[in-house]
């Protein structure tokens, strides 16, 4: 009771002094309340300024679909399937792999025979969409590359984007080119050794092009 006539004698003045010494306590900086509050929401990412510039410094790993970005020289093949061909967009896609910078070593319109096609397709000879992969891949013409450059696997790969055209990003070519896995425009190796595998079963011995672009200086140190 004495508590309650001590509150009722100090009027709103003195509760809103005390809300006023309350309101100019030290508070956290937004950034640093930020990544508190994220890091309790999701328990294992925050936002520090600790270190930031240092961790920034480092040489980083991309990682597509588990693919790891290599600095060094790779070659990777794609094929621009026979809808891509129909439709038209073999410069389109073409365009794409030179404006980013890597040096195109191979290219040739290629009927493909069904015994090449399943033995491109191997890995996948157990699923049951097999067989009308296989005659969507031989049902017309398509377009033969070998690129190379540093890191060009993971990056072709992102450049393609995801398998399910749906749910490839907006700028990639199956994000803006296509709209149907059975239907995706390209394929690109997944990895460096099936690059090779893939390359050296499309290519004759012979048929990759032994050149340097004068870009070269203009893109690597």
């Amino acid at each position: 009771m004495d508590a309650m006539a001590t509150l009722a004698r100090t009027g709103p003045s003195s509760l809103a002094a005390a809300g006023h010494r309350s309101s100019a306590s030290p508070r956290p900086s937004a950034s640093l309340s930020f990544a508190a509050a994220y890091s309790r929401n999701r328990g294992h990412v925050g936002l520090s300024t600790v270190g930031w510039s240092g961790r920034a410094n480092r040489a980083a790993r991309v990682t597509t679909n588990r693919i790891v970005a290599s600095s060094e020289v790779e070659q990777s093949y794609i094929m621009i399937k026979p809808d891509g061909v129909q439709r038209g967009l073999v410069g389109e896609i073409i365009s794409r792999f030179e404006k980013k910078g890597f040096l195109l070593k191979g290219l040739k319109l290629f009927q493909c025979p069904k015994e090449l096609a399943q033995e491109h397709y191997k890995d996948l000879s157990e699923r049951p969409f097999f067989p009308k992969l296989i005659e969507y891949i031989t049902s017309g013409p398509v377009v033969c590359m070998a690129w190379e450059g540093a890191g060009v696997v993971a990056s072709a790969r992102k450049l393609i984007g995801a398998t399910n055209p749906l749910q490839a990003e907006p700028g990639t070519i199956r994000g803006d080119l296509a709209v149907q896995t059975g239907r995706n425009v390209v394929h690109g190796s997944d990895s460096a050794d099936n690059g090779k595998r893939e390359i050296a079963l499309w290519f004759k011995e012979g048929e990759l092009a032994q050149w340097e672009s004068v870009h070269t200086p203009w893109l690597i140190e």
